[in-house]
């Protein structure tokens, strides 16, 4: 059975997709499949959702933990009520709707909240039928929505019943569960898709952007030509709910250092462990790393001014480009599979599976281990 998406995970699917990132690519990113993102997004047809958010009427979490202390210290409605602020039939609804006082549990009751709280808005096309057969009939002649909106507007001057958005009629053709237009009407559409598509690339901007980066093809051919050691390559290894660990590898000698990320794989996050991870070898053996174009690397000028590692960017979607680091990535599964709860790993964790990989003979090395071959970068 399939891992729910959870709204953290939900939010960087439709960011990374409005980006302009495939399936396959957030899937990668997410310990996902392509074809369950695939899903996700074709379950409201291309369209993302919009943001939930609580009613400042309704109990908060806090408040359901409160509720459920004076329970079961066996305090009354009216005390516990004052103590919140709240009426007493507040609280009184409260314990009725989730179980009363012998079983009410603050998590459980929240999350039966929020999910009572999921009411969607019935569909303007879906009530109104002579709307809806407006609709359908110049769709069916291969109007396209944004004309069949302007036509009802000046066909139905002040009538507001008639009236109706053209993404309200891409939407309702997109999402079924609305009931309102037949999905074959779609394929009259001029792309003839049956799912809303990010639009074109979005004009330059600074927001969800790396500035000032340096691109791999501005990196000194030594490097390309693995003829030095010192030169790292890095990434991200993605688990369950977005937690993560880093893992670099040093061209050269293929060694891997694997470092945790308890705080979450936020750039400053990411960029203080970087930095404590360079520390443990000497500073010969750290010139430069070589990222993809996350952005938890969004603190890079920084990480260099710290390190001294000046760092190069890849061009999007080219993992070859870190070659090295998408295969270790890869044999790194066989110990940490997609879905583990990266943050419940310990460094000491990390540290064994790094140590069996560089403990194996390698072809590329001449069968030397990556130990073996680093060793002789520190005589």
């Amino acid at each position: 059975m399939s891992r729910r998406f959870t709204e953290a995970e939900v939010g960087e699917v439709w960011e990374r997709r409005q980006e302009g990132e495939s399936n396959r690519s957030i899937g990668r990113r997410l310990g996902r499949s392509g074809a369950s993102i695939r899903a996700l997004v074709e379950s409201t047809g291309g369209v993302r959702p919009a943001v939930r958010y609580r009613s400042r009427r309704q109990l908060s979490q806090l408040e359901r933990e409160e509720i459920s202390r004076g329970v079961a210290a066996g305090e009354s409605l009216r005390v516990i009520a004052g103590r919140l602020g709240r009426a007493v039939s507040t609280v009184s609804r409260e314990l009725t709707r989730n179980g009363g006082r012998p079983t009410y549990r603050a998590h459980r009751a929240d999350r039966a909240a929020w999910q009572r709280a999921r009411r969607p808005q019935p569909c303007k096309l879906a009530t109104n039928p002579a709307l809806r057969a407006a609709v359908e009939d110049k769709l069916a002649v291969r109007w396209s929505p944004q004309q069949i909106s302007r036509w009802l507007r000046r066909t139905y001057p002040g009538i507001e019943a008639m009236h109706v958005s053209h993404e309200t009629i891409y939407v309702t053709l997109f999402i079924q569960a609305r009931g309102g237009l037949k999905r074959e009407l779609a394929r009259h559409l001029r792309t003839r898709r049956a799912n809303r598509r990010p639009k074109g690339p979005k004009p330059p901007s600074n927001k969800g952007r790396i500035v000032d980066m340096v691109m791999i093809s501005e990196r000194p051919a030594e490097i390309e030509d693995r003829a030095v050691p010192g030169h790292w390559e890095g990434d991200l290894l993605m688990g369950r709910r977005q937690t993560a660990i880093g893992t670099l590898v040093e061209r050269w000698s293929r060694y891997v250092m694997l470092f945790s990320l308890p705080d979450g794989n936020s750039a400053e996050a990411v960029r203080v462990a970087l930095a404590a991870t360079v520390q443990k070898l000497p500073i010969h053996l750290w010139h430069s790393l070589t990222w993809d174009q996350g952005k938890e690397m969004a603190q890079h000028a920084q990480f260099s001014i710290d390190t001294g590692v000046e760092v190069f960017f890849c061009d999007p979607k080219s993992p070859w480009q870190r070659g090295s680091n998408e295969n270790t990535n890869g044999l790194l599964r066989q110990y940490f599979p997609k879905g583990t709860d990266m943050a419940a790993l310990t460094q000491a964790d990390l540290d064994f599976a790094a140590h069996q990989l560089n403990g194996r003979p390698r072809q590329t090395l001449d069968w030397m281990s990556p130990s073996e071959k680093l060793a002789e970068a520190l005589q």
